[in-house]
């Protein structure tokens, strides 16, 4: 077992299972963090990590999982998240929004105040994984957009709060990243609309690109501090510019 330990959440797809395989392969024993058991321990032993079943918005698991963790962290990848529904914001699922909030800002906040005196221990880095939607509106977004630009300013405000302590705090906002779940997730399993994000463009980014960024962020010296990384496709400009070969 590496004396370097890394913790993913939202470990079970995508850019979470991307980023635990990217680090198990820079040295680092992966706690692989997510609701689904089965998966999880599925890519542990694939990686010769840990598996611990969490569900980042309850305290008690969330106490269980430092206890798993121990006095010392060298990385934490706050990856756990998600977007629902894509509605104006005058026919908004409120309910929705909270439970957006709730998983990418407070769930976020629980698990990092939780293990912050291990990664302070281990003169770590929290590496928080959030999205082009906190650099800018789009329609549809607002209640995606203003969780993820909370979560940006919870990394923010723990730079300065801290920035006398060896920790570090860093960010990396993906932008169109074509995974196995997260637009299905969104329209609530609807295939079609799914594939229709992606409709057109050439070459969206996949999860290996951007848990590539986030190795990178995440083992740089421990004087270096990657306040934020923003990652797109060469086909997006933005979050309204999109080329697509229709």
């Amino acid at each position: 077992m590496s004396n370097r330990t890394a913790v993913v959440t939202g470990a079970s797809s995508g850019i979470g299972a991307a980023t635990a395989r990217r680090l198990a392969v820079e040295g680092f024993h992966v706690v692989c963090v997510a609701r689904r058991t089965d998966r999880i321990e599925k890519l542990a032993q694939e990686i010769g990590g840990t598996a611990v079943t969490c569900d980042i918005t309850s305290d008690d698991d969330v106490a269980r999982l430092a206890e798993a963790v121990g006095d010392r962290l060298d990385v934490l990848v706050n990856n756990a998240g998600g977007a629902f529904g894509l509605e104006p914001v005058a026919e908004a699922d409120l309910a929705s929004w909270s439970r957006m909030f709730e998983l990418n800002v407070v769930g976020t906040t629980r698990v990092t105040k939780a293990l912050l005196p291990a990664l302070i221990a281990a003169e770590g880095v929290a590496v928080f994984v959030t999205s082009t939607a906190a650099e800018g509106a789009y329609a549809g977004g607002a209640g995606y957009c203003g969780a993820k630009s909370a979560e940006k300013f919870v990394k923010d405000a723990l730079r300065v709060e801290l920035v006398d302590k060896p920790v570090r705090f860093c960010e990396v906002a993906p932008g169109m990243v074509q995974t196995e779940e997260f637009s299905l997730t969104r329209f609530d399993g609807d295939e079609q609309r799914a594939d229709a994000v992606y409709e057109g463009v050439v070459a969206p980014l996949v999860a290996d690109d951007v848990a590539d960024v986030i190795a990178f962020v995440a083992t740089r010296p421990s004087h270096v501090n990657i306040d934020s990384v923003v990652v797109r496709p060469r086909a997006q400009a933005n979050q309204q510019t999109v080329h697509r070969s229709l």
